[in-house]
C-alpha cells in the first residue's frame, strides 16, 4: 500500500495522518484504542489484511491479504447528534460516487450500510458514535471493501464480489481511498 499516494489527495483533513498496518485483528477496534490519545481528526487506522474485522451485528468481515480496503477514519465533529442523520447512507452514497466517478461501474445500496455490484456486496460501513447528551465526540468509520480478492470461501461465494472478481483486471486501491476521501470530505466539511 503506497500511503504517500493516499495523503495526496485534496482532502484537507481527512487521510492527512494515517497509520498503516500489514496485518491487524481489527481497523475499528486499533481506532478504539486510540481514541482517547493525541490523535489527530481525519486520521486513518488502515491495514492490508485483517483477521478479526468486524461489519454490524457483529458479523466477520474478511479481508485477503494485500487485495482490499480495511479502514477506519476517526473523525472528532464539531456537530450535534442530530446532524449526523443519514451519515452511513451518506458513506454509502460516497462510495458509489467514487466507483462510477473512477470507473463507470454502478453500485447499488441496501440502505444503510450495505453495498453491491451485480447482486453481491462488495461493501460494507460500520458507523459507531460517542457523544456526551447531545454533543459528539467522535465518530468511527469502519470501511471494508472487496477491490482485488479473488478468493471466496463456500460462504461467501454466492453472496459476495470484488471488483477483480467482476471485471477481471487489478484495481488501484490507493486511487480508490484518495477519491472517496476527497467525495466523502466535501460532503461533511460543515461539521469537521
Amino acid at each position: 500500500m503506497n500511503i504517500q499516494e493516499i495523503k495526496e489527495s485534496t482532502a484537507k483533513i481527512l487521510g492527512k495522518n494515517i497509520i498503516y498496518y500489514k496485518e491487524i485483528d481489527s481497523t475499528q477496534n486499533k481506532a478504539k484504542n486510540l481514541i482517547n490519545t493525541k490523535i489527530e481528526n481525519g486520521t486513518i487506522i488502515l491495514a492490508d489484511s485483517q483477521y478479526k474485522g468486524r461489519g454490524t451485528k457483529e458479523n466477520i468481515w474478511y479481508t485477503g491479504k494485500g487485495k482490499n480496503i480495511a479502514m477506519t477514519l476517526i473523525i472528532f465533529p464539531k456537530c450535534n447528534i442530530e446532524d449526523l442523520l443519514g451519515l452511513t447512507k451518506l458513506i454509502s452514497e460516497c462510495i458509489v460516487t467514487t466507483i462510477r466517478e473512477l470507473y463507470s461501474y454502478e453500485l447499488t445500496i441496501k440502505y444503510p450500510n450495505d453495498v453491491f455490484l451485480n447482486g453481491k456486496k462488495i461493501a460494507g460501513i460500520l458507523t459507531e458514535t460517542s457523544t456526551n447528551k447531545n454533543q459528539v465526540n467522535h465518530i468511527l468509520i469502519g470501511i471494508g471493501m472487496n477491490i482485488n480478492e479473488d478468493n471466496f470461501n463456500v460462504d461467501t461465494v454466492n453472496i459476495a464480489t470484488s471488483l477483480k472478481r467482476e471485471y477481471n483486471k487489478e484495481f488501484s486501491r490507493e486511487e480508490i481511498i484518495k477519491r472517496f476521501l476527497e467525495i466523502f470530505e466535501n460532503n461533511i466539511k460543515s461539521i469537521i
